[in-house]
């Protein structure tokens, strides 16, 4: 068995309240790109569109519901991010957060130290 990828995971529990936590993906040895040797995967998740985020340097949100579920993924700078339930957690280059927060009190954002870029990708 391969090293699961770990991710934090945004959601919104019965009574509206943002929480964050770690789960975890299996990966397989799989032979993707035959002939090349196998590589670890994860089972497919589907997916309908991505987009390219830059937090501004001053941008600051006290909370929002995420808009859809997706997956957050930074790229560059660090993102601070809190829950309504004070709940906080700084996200680096390489750091990824399954959001599932559409409902309840949502969550805020900020970037730390100057501009951030993210992809965020959208899925069903």
């Amino acid at each position: 068995m391969t090293k699961p990828v770990k991710c934090a995971r945004l959601f919104a529990d019965a009574q509206g309240e943002s929480h964050i936590e770690e789960i975890e993906f299996a990966m397989s040895d799989v032979q993707y790109a035959p002939p090349a040797p196998p590589l670890h995967l994860s089972e497919p998740v589907t997916a309908t569109a991505f987009r390219w985020l830059r937090f501004p340097t001053d941008w600051n949100d006290a909370a929002h519901p995420s808009p859809r579920r997706q997956l957050f993924v930074v790229l560059s700078g660090e993102v601070e991010g809190w829950t309504s339930t004070g709940q906080t957690m700084v996200f680096r280059a390489g750091d990824r957060l399954l959001m599932e927060d559409t409902t309840g009190k949502g969550h805020g954002a900020k970037p730390i130290g100057g501009e951030a870029l993210a992809i965020m990708i959208a899925l069903e």
